[in-house]
């Protein structure tokens, strides 16, 4: 899945999309286009949660709730996400700083590190 990257001269390339827990053990994971706007591949990731099994109760298939940066900011997707149950803590465009999310979105890098063996942080491609 490919798309023209709108920040590379127009090659094709793709992004992905990781939703982890809070140690950072992806929950789901999702590649678009680089065409594609972030905002898209929300939903399809929230809803590709599976079961967890937890110490005590039921399974649960959606987390407390929900970090991410500002490419994710619309109404409609803070609306979708509360409608499940999800606390929303999305970086608002134009009015927040990214840096209170910085607490959390260490997490995510590095698990996408991980997923692609360190190649960034040392510089390969």
């Amino acid at each position: 899945m490919t798309g023209r990257n709108p920040v590379d001269r127009g090659k094709s390339g793709s992004k992905i999309h990781v939703l982890t827990d809070r140690q950072g053990i992806p929950l789901s994971v999702g590649v678009s286009g680089a065409n594609t706007h972030d905002s898209q591949a929300l939903k399809p990731l929230v809803m590709a949660i599976p079961a967890i099994r937890s110490r005590r109760g039921r399974r649960r298939r959606r987390p407390d709730k929900l970090h991410a940066d500002k490419a994710y900011d619309s109404r409609e997707l803070r609306g979708w996400v509360r409608d499940r149950g999800i606390g929303v803590r999305i970086a608002r465009k134009g009015i927040e700083s990214s840096d209170r999310l910085g607490r959390h979105r260490w997490v995510i890098e590095r698990t996408i590190a991980w997923v692609f063996n360190y190649r960034r942080l040392v510089g390969l491609r």
